[in-house]
């Protein structure tokens, strides 16, 4: 799996990682990020506001809160391999920022953004 090969190979990371991980493997994005990086690092990720509820999310975001998820007040304008001219609305979801910061221990704050 090309998934595989691209993100979950690495083993440690010295710095922070932003990404977009793709929906379906947003949780296992998130986890083996945190593995990989150092205390006091962040992990920051693009990901629509439904990542905040589920079953199987719950028990991560309580033993692993973000430091803060930032929301998108207005749709944002999102293109496929930068292609703005094709997808020129904007999106009909919802998406936020999600603020890791390893080993910080708290109550999430949530902010908005544009």
């Amino acid at each position: 799996m090309e998934l595989k090969k691209v993100f979950f190979d690495y083993e440690e990371w010295s710095g922070d990682i932003i990404t977009n991980p793709p929906y379906g493997d947003a949780l296992k994005f998130c986890r083996h990020a945190l593995d990989c990086v150092d205390d006091g690092s962040k992990v920051i990720m693009l990901m629509g506001i439904q990542f905040l509820e589920g079953k199987k999310r719950k028990p991560f975001l309580q033993a692993t809160p973000p430091k803060y998820v930032y929301v998108s007040s207005s749709r944002l304008r999102l293109a496929k391999g930068g292609d703005f001219e094709k997808y020129d609305k904007p999106s009909a979801n919802c998406y936020a920022w999600y603020v890791w910061e390893k080993g910080w221990k708290g109550e999430t704050v949530v902010r908005w953004f544009n």
